[in-house]
């Protein structure tokens, strides 16, 4: 396919490197150097000796990808491309509450812009959040948590801690409901259910597995189960078909797409690729301040 070829010709004129969530299109998923979370994406793109990031995902992603690498320059294929879920909150609105709250410790999903990193003490992913509140702020009275108001409940019930909670939540998430997954049980019996932490408590109160998308395909290679239902945004299904041939995976709903994660196409990677454009920009006040919050999370990830 010419496009491809001519993604692939650009990619090493410019010495850049593609990076696909796992949400993304499979198009898209298949032209890029890496697919992930966003975070883990960010971390490998540090890594890399590359000049340009193409981040094919949402706003923060891009931005925290900024963040790590900020003597890279960060495309975002299409600039609308944000996350409703961090755009729920905003740095004047974190402010407010923690005035109200003046010994809490802040907390904040890595789904958050950089100018509310800014304002918190501690980052996250869904893969550790659990973790870094049992293990690392397990002497804070109170913890104040934003945006997620769903992980936010799961991580509280996992560790026994009272949050503070944001009211925000992803809509991609919060469209499936129990009974999209009982009909997926009762059509795939032996299948094993993974759901991921943005659900409502409604899904992963009563969970067999809960899981990042991260965690959900490592599980998914090793497992003895050859069918699973799969309760997060339908776009990972390609990346787990594509890594598991032998095996049969289920959107626990048809209607968990994202669609900010789906704007993003193979023309409108080559278009960045051409013509150097949408580049995410962060002022160095910003990073400085949020990479506090981001590296104290990298500080706490366990050792392999």
């Amino acid at each position: 396919m010419e496009l491809i070829k001519e993604i692939e010709r650009l990619k090493k004129e410019r010495n850049a490197v593609i990076l696909a969530h796992n949400y993304q299109i499979p198009e898209v998923q298949d032209i890029a150097d890496y697919v992930g979370d966003s975070l883990g994406l960010s971390i490998q793109a540090a890594k890399t000796k590359a000049d340009v990031i193409v981040f094919c995902g949402v706003h923060f992603m891009a931005e925290t990808a900024k963040i790590l690498s900020p003597d890279k320059k960060v495309l975002l294929p299409d600039p609308a491309s944000g996350c409703p879920m961090a755009d729920m909150i905003t740095a004047e609105e974190l402010r407010k509450l923690k005035a109200q709250h003046p010994q809490a410790a802040v907390f904040c999903y890595v789904n958050t812009s950089a100018e509310v990193k800014t304002e918190c003490d501690m980052c996250c992913t869904s893969a550790n959040a659990v973790g870094i509140v049992s293990e690392h702020m397990k002497n804070e009275k109170e913890i104040i948590f934003v945006p997620d108001k769903y992980l936010g409940t799961f991580v509280a019930e996992k560790t026994g801690r009272h949050f503070i909670l944001w009211q925000g939540y992803c809509p991609t998430h919060a469209r499936i409901m129990p009974e999209d997954v009982r009909r997926q049980k009762v059509e795939h019996p032996d299948a094993e259910v993974l759901f991921h932490p943005e659900c409502t408590p409604a899904l992963t109160a009563n969970a067999d597995k809960v899981l990042s998308t991260e965690g959900m395909c490592r599980p998914a290679a090793a497992s003895l189960k050859s069918e699973f239902i799969v309760a997060t945004e339908v776009g990972i299904l390609n990346r787990m078909k594509k890594e598991n041939p032998g095996k049969k995976f289920y959107p626990a709903s048809e209607k968990a797409i994202c669609p900010n994660m789906k704007r993003t196409t193979l023309e409108k990677v080559l278009w960045s690729l051409q013509d150097l454009k949408h580049e995410v920009d962060v002022p160095a006040e910003i990073i400085t301040r949020a990479r506090r919050c981001i590296d104290g999370m990298l500080l706490c990830q366990p050792r392999k």
